[in-house]
């Protein structure tokens, strides 16, 4: 009689007052195999002796605690890296890596877009048993209040050498528990400044998409968690494992830790002008769409000449003039980063064509656009990218 382990998974959407994401039974985020018997004279459609389970611990296991209002993006592309490169053929099943999810309570939480997931457990005694602790935040980190079970839990953690990940605001409860210290933190650029504020000893950078440093990795959350997830592969599992991964979920190519963040903003750190920092942070969220002056002074509620004047005053330049330096900032990111045509970044950075754009951008950078990507470009740099690069 043939036997072959698979996971027990039910697919469907549960509907209990509001959207639920669950499963069958209480273990399947941490994926508990159970035995599926072939009847008698039949075989299991995986045969090969390649299939059969091997003994020794997974190369690569981690514990996953899901915050409140956790981002769903950050989590699952973790999860999912971790779920494709620990078996073949998108089998699931935990071969050569490993992973829990958690929560401090061991109760079920609810995501920033509203699904609620069942975790498999809480917090086991001794977070030792992982080689890595993940901590998935959200839209929470502006709660000050941190359960005593959890901050105390990530301290022993950090005291038994357990090596910790920051997952989008997931270093906000990090730094809250008191296990970052001197070390540089990424962080999402949106909330950069709120971390300065409540964190200003800890170094915060926006400048990359994740940061290793040894024994605490940080990211800046959303897709950024893919690519730590699959640096941390490549690391424990080798690279054809992450390359692995990356067929399955159709990804070009890795990018390493370095890649600096899609971010357009200004260090606003030394404005205390409330009116100026709302009115930067509304036009940081409209650069394909750039709002009128009337629609920004309506936002901050005062009218448009006193937020020119306090604009000016704190900046030394126009609000329009601030819009358009951003635009510009995004057009040279996407020069680099992306590989549509100019006239595709002209009209994603909110210029009415490619001409527009063209000439702004060489009044503020000096050359042209096709110019500044031939000069800072990948082929400049000697460096193609690719599935190859699983580094920092």
């Amino acid at each position: 009689m043939e036997a072959a382990q698979d996971i027990a998974m039910d697919a469907s959407w549960v509907i209990r007052g509001k959207t639920s994401l669950k499963a069958r039974d209480k273990n399947l985020n941490n994926c508990v195999m159970n035995t599926v018997v072939f009847p008698p004279g039949t075989s299991s459609p995986y045969d090969e002796d390649a299939d059969a389970l091997p003994r020794e611990k997974p190369a690569l296991n981690v514990g996953i605690v899901l915050m409140d209002q956790f981002t769903l993006a950050a989590f699952a592309g973790l999860v999912d890296v971790l779920r494709l490169a620990g078996d073949h053929g998108g089998r699931s099943r935990q071969i050569h890596t490993s992973w829990r999810v958690m929560s401090w309570d061991g109760k079920p939480r609810c995501a920033s877009a509203g699904l609620t997931i069942d975790v498999a457990d809480g917090l086991p005694p001794d977070p030792a048993e992982f080689d890595y602790v993940a901590v998935c935040g959200g839209n929470d980190y502006h709660n000050g209040r941190m359960p005593e079970p959890l901050r105390d839990w990530l301290r022993l953690a950090a005291a038994r050498r357990v090596r910790l990940l920051g997952i989008c605001t997931g270093t906000f409860a990090l730094a809250q528990a008191g296990v970052v210290g001197p070390r540089t933190v990424c962080v999402h650029w949106n909330v950069l400044d709120v971390f300065r504020e409540r964190f200003p000893q800890t170094r915060a950078v926006v400048d990359r998409l994740f940061v290793d440093e040894g024994d605490l990795i940080s990211c800046a959350g959303s897709t950024a968690a893919i690519d730590l997830a699959l640096y941390l592969v490549a690391r424990h599992c080798g690279r054809d494992k992450a390359q692995q991964a990356m067929r399955h979920m159709m990804l070009q190519g890795v990018r390493p830790g370095r890649v600096p963040q899609a971010h357009f903003r200004t260090d606003l750190s030394g404005i205390q002008d409330l009116r100026v920092r709302q009115a930067a942070h509304f036009i940081e969220q409209r650069i394909d769409n750039p709002p009128p002056l009337d629609a920004i002074a309506r936002y901050v509620g005062v009218g448009r000449r006193q937020l020119e004047r306090a604009f000016r005053l704190a900046t030394g330049k126009s609000p329009m003039a601030f819009q358009r330096q951003l635009r510009l900032e995004y057009g040279s990111w996407l020069l680099l980063n992306n590989p549509c045509s100019i006239t595709q970044i002209a009209l994603d950075c909110g210029f009415a064509d490619g001409a527009h754009f063209s000439r702004d951008f060489r009044a503020h950078f000096g050359v042209s656009p096709r110019q500044y990507q031939q000069a800072h470009g990948p082929q400049a740099a000697g460096h193609e990218g690719g599935v190859d690069d699983f580094s920092v």
